[in-house]
């Protein structure tokens, strides 16, 4: 009776030892196979996106659906196991189906291929080879040797990570091409005035006119002025003249002192009559356009008040008036 049972549980034992081979074995089968490329031959970049906010499973889900991956289970236990599953970046890649998974999963940890960079109306270029060397590791220096003033035009641009400083320069002028139409061309040429010299005059607009509305009418007071051959008296170029600030971090100083507006430079416009030697800043399309259409005006004089607010004056008694009223 016990050769019996101990038969039958040796005989369990075996049925089970046996089963657990199958699945273990099925299991390491479909585990291999779900780690291939999902197609050795073909290597045609595909574009793709991961955006804020996309889980690992979600990622996964969209992996397969481009027929990136085999297997979304899969890659997601891979994530898991490599420890990468919080590493994954949003942003835009190139891949392609000649990748296996474990490869794919490590190129969305290394950096997407395109980056996007962000430039301001009003930045100076040395503001804009900052962030590119932030984002893009190329060096400041590379970008200032090659970048305009004034025509590196303020955008969202998408930015290949290969890209070098002078195909982001060109990336820009191209922007700033395209922006600034032929009709604006003709529109300045009419009105006497060269590219550059509009684009000077927008660049003073850009740092002086807090708003759409202000920018017209400090337009048409600074060409008045200039036409007038007065000094153009505008704070900005002394800030630009002045650069970096180190202890208030900023390319443009804040307060301006009586020593300031005495600086020997060809941008000090206080000393100085006519525009500058070139723009300040990479002005918007919306200031070009205030110096393409200025509003004109009985106004010859113009000041901020500390909140930013404009006051104009048709006199230099009621621009002293102001300084007074609002700045003293």
């Amino acid at each position: 009776m016990k050769s019996n049972n101990t038969t039958a549980v040796l005989t369990r034992v075996i049925v089970f030892f046996l089963v657990t081979l199958v699945c273990v074995g099925g299991v390491f089968a479909w585990w291999m196979d779900s780690m291939q490329s999902v197609n050795p031959a073909d290597q045609t970049p595909i574009a793709f996106t991961i955006h804020p906010g996309d889980g690992a499973r979600a990622i996964a889900t969209n992996l397969e659906a481009e027929h990136l991956i085999r297997s979304p289970t899969a890659f997601f236990i891979l994530v898991k196991l490599m420890g990468i599953e919080k590493k994954l970046q949003a942003g835009d890649f190139r891949l392609n189906r000649s990748m296996d998974s474990r490869t794919v999963a490590e190129q969305l940890t290394h950096g997407f291929q395109d980056v996007w960079v962000t430039t301001l109306e009003g930045w100076r270029d040395e503001e804009i080879a900052a962030i590119l060397s932030k984002h893009m590791d190329i060096p400041e220096s590379e970008f200032l040797k090659i970048a305009h003033v004034g025509y590196m035009f303020p955008d969202t641009y998408r930015i290949p990570r290969d890209a070098t400083a002078g195909a982001i320069v060109n990336m820009f002028r191209s922007t700033f091409d395209t922006k600034v139409t032929d009709e604006m061309r003709q529109k300045a040429a009419q009105d006497g005035m060269t590219m550059d010299q509009v684009i000077t005059l927008a660049s003073l607009v850009e740092r002086e006119g807090l708003t759409d509305t202000d920018k017209p009418v400090i337009a048409g007071i600074l060409i008045k002025r200039w036409k007038a051959n007065w000094p153009l008296q505008v704070d900005a170029t002394l800030q630009y003249a002045l650069g970096y600030q180190p202890a208030e971090k900023t390319w443009w100083k804040k307060v301006l002192s009586a020593d300031d507006r005495a600086v020997k430079s060809p941008y000090n416009t206080y000393t100085n009559p006519g525009l500058p030697p070139g723009p300040i800043c990479n002005p918007g399309i919306s200031s070009i356009n205030a110096v393409l259409f200025p509003k004109a005006s009985d106004y010859w004089y113009y000041l901020h008040d500390p909140a930013g607010g404009v006051h104009y004056a048709k006199t230099i008694e009621e621009h002293n008036a102001n300084i007074a009223k609002y700045l003293q």
